[in-house]
């Protein structure tokens, strides 16, 4: 019988919910929601709330095969929702403009679907080839939204504006172009909502792809493609023309670097620096763009812009310093923009909301550092040590955007979060198997007494000498 006819379909499980969210996330553009509902929400945004409510229903049951039990990521987001329960209770028990009160409901919807997707990754993924095919999935997706900024960059051809679905329809955010134009050049967005977010979207899903690289080169596997998703990924990090993602890149890449064996870094370097070369071949002028984005960074209008306003964004703050104005509640057309995410959370949600983000991102890093440091499997300590690089470029992005305010970026964030403790849950299982294996293949203690079932199931003890 042949190898194709052995093959069995595989159930739809927890996994291929989440495949189906990235690709709503990453291949629609990000400017479709759905038509007819009271609020803005995209296929993306409703795939992740039907994820929540799968996950509420499995915890019901015990023949779901869905994960229970403690686990850090799981009480990291309870604690964060929680608080975000606290803030949006409190401002709204106090008055707000009814403009405010629906962003404030529509945002907290949006956090509920976050907390889902996280959810259903950390306990809905059952073993590490369902989470190595959930980040396939995301790398795809983000290697077809850097081709379409590959189109939108060098042949000025955007094919979101033909990617109309039935059913669908523009969201309130049409506005706001996909292509800007930055020094003669075009910073394009791709199928995101805006060219920063597509730029520190590309740099966090660089890792994952060099990942799939090695890990396939690892286990005798077809790698080529893997790297072609890399090189592409990286094309359209370039043609996002951002200083975000760049930064971020730089902190992901000296983690990886200090992580790596000094092969491998060697290995990256030059194929960096190839790299460089073809993107120099490919689109004269941006490599000195991205040079003078640094070099004039202290006369830049932007980064003038994102500084000025910190002493009214402290003003506010001071406000209500522990649950802020409210969640969601401060929209540029009617109040000062904060291109800072980490100001506008202490003005929108106080103390309390900016503490439990960053506790949120910290404890998928340092989960993710845990795996890395006790599994004894080469690429589930890869992994590890990539989902922790690519988590510390949304802690590196908030202080440059306002980074929750972009749906594509904020949900691979919490998907990667709850991906480090899904991976904590697979390690635990495979310690537990190798203390297992090993108990019996120790030696008996003949000074140990034996337990022996008697026929009424009750054991009576025996001398290992007898």
């Amino acid at each position: 019988m042949s190898a194709i006819a052995t093959l069995e379909p595989r159930r739809a499980d927890g996994a291929t919910l989440v495949v189906i969210f990235v690709l709503c996330l990453l291949v629609l553009p990000a400017r479709l929601a759905v038509a007819g509902l009271p609020l803005s929400l995209t296929p993306a945004e409703i795939m992740a709330l039907l994820l929540g409510v799968v996950w509420l229903c499995a915890q019901m049951i015990s023949t779901a095969g869905v994960a229970k039990g403690g686990n850090p990521v799981r009480t990291s987001i309870f604690v964060y929702f929680v608080l975000l329960l606290a803030i949006y209770g409190y401002t709204t028990y106090l008055y707000l403009p009814s403009d405010e009160l629906n962003l404030a409901d529509h945002t907290l919807v949006l956090y509920l679907g976050y907390v889902g997707l996280l959810l259903a990754v950390c306990d809905g993924v059952s073993g590490r080839d369902r989470l190595d095919f959930v980040l396939k999935a995301i790398v795809v997706g983000g290697t077809f939204a850097a081709i379409v900024a590959l189109l939108q960059f060098r042949f000025e051809f955007d094919l979101t504006e033909y990617m109309k679905i039935p059913g669908l329809r523009h969201s309130s955010v049409e506005e706001v172009p996909t292509v800007i134009s930055r020094s003669d050049l075009r910073r394009v967005a791709g199928t995101l909502g805006h060219p920063i977010e597509f730029g520190a979207l590309s740099a966090m899903l660089l890792p994952l792809a060099a990942h799939l690289g090695f890990q396939a080169r690892s286990r005798k596997l077809p790698a080529k493609r893997w790297w072609v998703c890399a090189a592409i990924i990286a094309a359209g990090l370039m043609f996002s023309v951002s200083r975000t993602a760049v930064l971020g890149l730089a902190g992901a890449g000296l983690i990886l670097l200090v992580g790596w064996s000094v092969r491998r870094r060697l290995v990256t370097i030059a194929a960096f620096v190839v790299f460089l070369g073809f993107m120099k071949v490919l689109a004269p002028g941006l490599i000195g763009t991205f040079y003078n984005l640094f070099a004039g960074a202290g006369e830049d209008s932007s980064i003038m812009f994102r500084t000025h306003d910190w002493p009214f964004a402290m003003r506010e703050f001071g406000r209500s310093p522990i649950f802020g104005h409210g969640l969601g509640t401060w929209y540029p057309f009617k109040h000062q923009v904060f291109d800072n995410q980490y100001l506008l959370s202490l003005v929108e949600t106080g103390i309390v909301g900016v503490l439990g983000f960053v506790g949120v991102v910290v404890t998928g890093i340092v989960i993710a550092l845990r795996v890395r440091y006790v599994s004894k499997d080469p690429n589930v300590r890869n992994l590890g040590l990539t989902i922790a690089a690519a988590l510390v470029i949304p802690l590196l992005g908030a202080a440059t955007f306002d980074m929750l305010s972009f749906p594509g970026i904020t949900s691979i964030m919490f998907l990667l979060v709850g991906a480090a403790g899904a991976l904590l849950r697979f390690e635990r299982a495979a310690q537990a198997d190798r203390l297992l294996l090993s108990s019996f293949q120790e030696p008996a203690d003949r000074s140990r007494p034996l337990i022996v079932l008697t026929g009424n199931g009750q054991g009576s003890a025996r001398s290992g000498s007898s």
